[in-house]
């Protein structure tokens, strides 16, 4: 099976790093003009650069931005639509897995993680939704992470942001559905990234990368960490019209690694 997206653009929030860079060279692979948001400016170069290497033909916008920002938000997405056209899919990617005890966690922790991986995704989807409702044709894609499905005690905040964006996939499918916007969810379970990287740099220095990963990955049924371009490829499908009859679901890229389905 051929996916393409040809003529497509798509806007990946968190895309200098890990899942949001392989996204954005499998899209453009696939024949996508791509717009990468994230905050430090040398990463997305990088990314860029690296995009560009892997389709030497496609369109990269690489564009700083802090998405906990309203006003720097909507400037960020008019210079999308200046630079490459109307956002045909949007991937809500950007977050963190900020973690503590319940009772550690206080009002400016609970509203960082809500401004970073919440809002952001309603902000965003607000400013793509009216020209995707009207061209007939939209995917939406909200990268959360298996906690989502299955919160853990410690897990909060970012279980019960990620169980909210759930939500909220939900209710936009429902209302996008009758205008063939498509609105998904993917599932993180463990797979490699710039996070782990600086949980190992943190946690155990004395490994190295692959001793780290086969580690933490043994409780995987799988056997293993997942790998970001295995990620990418499952969000290719969603941004496809391959998958034009699925809306509303949420699938966990995780080796099998959740309790629920």
């Amino acid at each position: 099976m051929d996916v393409r997206l040809d003529g497509k653009i798509a806007l990946i929030t968190g895309g200098s790093l890990g899942l949001g860079r392989a996204m954005g060279r499998v899209f453009a692979e696939a024949g996508a003009s791509v717009a990468l948001f994230a905050r430090r400016a040398t990463l997305l170069d990088e990314a860029r650069a690296e995009i560009l290497a892997a389709a030497p033909k496609a369109k990269v916008a690489a564009i700083p931005c802090d998405v906990t920002q309203a006003k720097a938000l909507g400037e960020a997405y008019g210079t999308v639509t200046r630079q490459l056209g109307p956002v045909d899919i949007l991937v809500n990617n950007v977050g963190t897995s900020r973690t503590g005890a319940f009772e550690s966690i206080t009002d400016e922790v609970w509203q960082e993680d809500f401004n970073l991986k919440l809002f952001s995704a309603i902000r965003l989807t607000r400013l793509a939704w009216p020209g995707m409702k009207q061209r007939r044709w939209g995917r939406i894609i909200n990268v959360l992470n298996v906690g989502a499905k299955a919160p853990s005690a410690g897990g909060a905040p970012t279980a019960v942001t990620r169980a909210a964006g759930k939500a909220l996939t939900k209710v936009q499918a429902g209302e996008g559905a009758p205008f063939n916007v498509l609105v998904n969810s993917l599932h993180v379970g463990l797979i490699e990234s710039d996070q782990w990287v600086q949980r190992r740099a943190k946690d155990a220095p004395h490994q190295t990368m692959e001793q780290y990963y086969q580690e933490k990955g043994k409780p995987v049924p799988l056997g293993r960490f997942g790998r970001a371009e295995e990620f990418a490829q499952m969000a290719c499908f969603l941004a496809s019209d391959k998958a034009s009859y699925v809306t509303g679901t949420s699938i966990n890229v995780d080796g099998g690694r959740s309790p629920v389905m």
